[in-house]
């Protein structure tokens, strides 16, 4: 079992980390809160969004279900969540 390091981020955050994942989760935890949609989605996938430029769901109908699943860190169950989302606002995946 690893041991847990202190870290710091940019941003002033401590926290302990066992792996060499460079994410703060006291940031993370904020862009979760920020993110609107994204809120729901685990943070590979929303980090996956983010990456490719998707901040919004108009922006996410432009692509199609296929390509967005393509995206590192994008998982299928990301995919009912993010339909979900777009039928509430009366958007779909592109086809």
């Amino acid at each position: 079992m690893t041991a847990q390091s202190l870290r710091t981020c940019p941003h002033g955050h401590r926290y302990y980390k066992r792996s060499d994942c460079p994410v703060c989760p006291i940031c993370e935890q904020k862009r979760a809160s920020e993110a609107g949609f994204m809120t729901r989605l685990a943070a590979p996938a929303r980090r996956a969004l983010e990456g490719a430029g998707i901040t919004t769901l108009a922006q996410l109908a432009e692509w199609r279900e296929a390509d967005v699943l393509a995206l590192h860190g994008m998982g299928p169950g990301s995919l009912p969540k993010l339909r979900h989302a777009l039928a509430a606002v009366g958007l779909a995946f592109r086809t």
